[in-house]
């Protein structure tokens, strides 16, 4: 089996991209990066909240960046601010500070699917999590619980269940990459 985290790994290049200027008003002739795709995103709205630093996406959302395609009802990219932008080191190029989903998340990479209620990013602690009827497949193995959260740079990931009476997390893991016989159930 790929390990899970990988999946992860590659949602985070989304992430950062997707507040590459705030509001996402960059001027034409800023050109992007020669080694990362261009990032698409669709939605019903999109409202630019600069007192917060904040780009709001609601209804449908479908941000897509080479393979990887995150949808949601909703989706919020926090960037830094110019204040919290000055206090880095001058060859961290970082902008995003944290990016929040809800509704219906479904984040699919590469034969890797995750889905759940709520997703949350944090750029500073590289450290993702999803909440609510979690779930992450790959090929035929899956992994469930109430909460995913995976700590990028730590190559760590921690699967929690909720707290209702008799909650557990999850796992069916097919050895060779095989999954059931068709016609049977997990």
């Amino acid at each position: 089996m790929k390990p899970l985290l990988r999946f992860f790994c590659r949602i985070v290049i989304l992430c950062p991209l997707l507040a590459a200027s705030p509001g996402l008003a960059a001027p034409a002739s800023t050109p992007a990066p020669a080694n990362k795709p261009p990032i698409h995103i669709e939605a019903d709205r999109m409202v630019s909240m600069k007192t917060d630093n904040a780009v709001l996406f609601t209804g449908n959302v479908d941000a897509k960046q080479g393979q990887m395609t995150i949808r949601a009802a909703e989706m919020t990219v926090y960037y830094l601010s110019a204040e919290e932008k000055a206090k880095l080191p001058q060859s961290d190029e970082r902008t995003l500070k944290k990016l929040f989903a809800s509704g219906n998340v479904e984040i699919q990479n590469e034969g890797m699917t995750g889905t759940g209620d709520k997703m949350e990013y944090y750029e500073a602690e590289r450290k993702m999590i999803l909440i609510g009827n979690s779930k992450v497949w790959q090929d035929n193995n899956l992994v469930t619980g109430h909460t995913v959260v995976v700590f990028l740079d730590q190559g760590k990931s921690i699967v929690e269940r909720g707290e209702k009476k008799g909650e557990r997390v999850k796992a069916f893991f097919y050895p060779g990459g095989e999954g059931p016989q068709s016609g049977q159930q997990q």
